[in-house]
């Protein structure tokens, strides 16, 4: 999740593992597969590295070794990358949760962080045959921030004609989380009316209009200087958190997508129908130790006792939920909200504005100059 020159929506985003981080047993630069063909790449690459854990303070853009790949991967020529609040938490190593899963306990395993990506495939492992060389793709990699990464095949779609790296680049995770909260988890109908919490967030942009896509009558409650980015992406009804609670209602709603992660779940049952489904969706707000998926799992207990579905989920990095953010990126159906496109070097300051609150939709990283 991360950064940019604008207001963030309350925290809303998806934590580094469960909510789309790249795959702690990615192989780091220098393990190959020896069935893998040569490519022309150079040997080195600029990227964003980090050697600890930390602010956007541990944040550098480096000359290193331009990663290989092993079975079952590709490596992308990266046009353009996404900032995620899942990188954010990766680069601070909160919640502790995050090192406990693989990576790295003391200091971070991978140097290079980022992980939503678009670009043009340059190499393939031998096993791989659903990509070739020069297929535009986009996706979830590892190490995005750079000017090459390293993803496994499954994790990457060919990118739609007419749709830019750009906005290719800040779709996979986002878009695929909202996407599968709404349909997958949430089971949306036509018809239905949706509260969207942190609506103005990576996710939160992306659940807005996907939600109105597919039918529903959209309320989305973001900050006083975001809310007409919310109006402009289609919701009905906004409610500036600021001055409004949109819990103290009487309004009730088919489906709650809690991207805030901070409110409690006997106050977002309240502005349930007597069946209607909440979705939590990050872990944002809690402890040190594991954040916010305490909250998720202490919904999904209740669940078993009422009428209503409480529910979280761990978001899917697989191609076929990527493709399906394709369809509704090449339909325009969902134009992704990117407040500030910046280079390598300016990373850093985007983590800041994405820790600060400065940050609305979503920051690209443009690292070659991206196509459409």
């Amino acid at each position: 999740m991360t950064a940019q020159t604008n207001a963030q929506p309350t925290t809303s985003t998806v934590m580094p593992g469960p909510a789309g981080a790249p795959s702690p047993d990615a192989p780091a630069a220098g393990t190959s597969s020896p069935d893998a063909p040569s490519t022309d790449a150079p040997a080195t690459m600029r990227a964003v590295t980090r050697d600890r854990y930390g602010s956007a303070a541990v944040l550098s853009v480096s000359e290193v070794d331009r990663p290989t790949i092993g079975a079952g991967q590709v490596l992308v020529d990266v046009a353009a990358a996404g900032v995620d609040r899942g990188a954010w938490h990766l680069i601070t190593g909160t919640p502790l949760l995050i090192r406990l899963m693989g990576f790295g306990l003391l200091r971070p395993k991978q140097p290079v962080p980022g992980a939503e990506v678009a670009g043009r495939v340059v190499q393939v492992a031998a096993d791989v045959t659903r990509l070739q060389p020069g297929d535009r793709v986009f996706g979830v990699a590892t190490g995005a921030w750079a000017q090459y990464a390293v993803a496994e095949a499954d994790k990457l779609a060919v990118t739609p004609d007419g749709v830019s790296d750009l906005h290719a680049a800040v779709a996979p995770i986002s878009g695929a989380t909202a996407l599968e909260a709404l349909t997958d988890v949430g089971q949306v109908r036509a018809g239905q009316s949706v509260l969207v919490l942190g609506a103005s967030g990576g996710v939160g942009t992306w659940a807005v209009q996907l939600a109105k896509s597919l039918g529903a009558t959209v309320t989305g409650v973001a900050s006083t200087a975001k809310l007409d980015l919310v109006r402009s992406l289609g919701a009905d009804h906004v409610v500036d958190y600021t001055t409004t609670d949109a819990l103290d209602t009487d309004e009730r709603y088919d489906l709650v997508v809690d991207i805030g992660g901070r409110n409690p779940v006997l106050r977002l049952r309240r502005v349930l129908t007597a069946t209607g489904t909440l979705v939590v969706v990050g872990g944002e707000g809690g402890g040190r130790i594991t954040g916010g998926f305490g909250r998720g799992m202490r919904a999904v207990a209740l669940s078993a006792f009422v009428s209503q579905r409480l529910t979280m989920f761990v978001s899917s990095e697989h191609h076929s939920i990527i493709e399906r953010v394709g369809a509704f990126l090449a339909s325009g159906d969902a134009v992704p909200a990117i407040s500030a496109t910046v280079d390598l070097a300016g990373v850093p300051d985007a983590i800041r504005d994405l820790e600060a609150g400065r940050v609305a939709g979503k920051v690209a990283v443009a690292v070659d100059p991206p196509t459409t």
